[in-house]
């Protein structure tokens, strides 16, 4: 018997795939929980036509991550914050405070999401950083941050 299958089915194959299974393994398991349906003629166009419109989805986010990350390419913004002696300031430079600066800086024709900025944790002294900005699984950018001491 020919399924399709809906979800990932281990020791089977991933969703989309066309399987052959046994008569009573597909009507007694997979169909009735919902992880496949029957391979005929007219779902096996149905899955190739949406497979291809996901292929083109999928080119055309990578195409707009790939302009994003050029509009980001070069981007240095600057931060004024209280720091003590030693440097540390004394409150903290987050993934949102880079997006909220990269987006009044006039310079971007999209809103940068907070979510997209990949810190490992909030800035806490004075310096200059690289902050990574992800698009895409195949798409980075990187922001130079500099945080200096606010002048009192």
């Amino acid at each position: 018997m020919k399924l399709i299958l809906k979800k990932p089915v281990e020791s089977l194959g991933d969703a989309g795939d066309i399987v052959t299974v046994k008569a009573g393994y597909g009507r007694n398991y997979l169909i009735p929980q919902g992880l496949a349906y029957e391979a005929s003629s007219a779902n096996i166009r149905r899955l190739e036509e949406e497979q291809r419109r996901a292929q083109e989805r999928s080119r055309r986010d990578y195409l707009e991550a790939h302009r994003r990350a050029a509009q980001l390419a070069g981007m240095s913004l600057l931060f004024h914050a209280r720091a003590g002696e030693d440097g540390k300031l004394f409150g903290s430079v987050t993934n949102a405070d880079v997006a909220d600066r990269a987006n009044e800086s006039g310079k971007l024709d999209f809103e940068l999401d907070k979510r997209s900025v990949v810190m490992e944790e909030p800035l806490k002294s004075l310096g200059v950083f690289a902050v990574s900005v992800h698009f895409h699984a195949e798409v980075d950018a990187e922001i130079e941050v500099r945080v200096e001491r606010a002048e009192s």
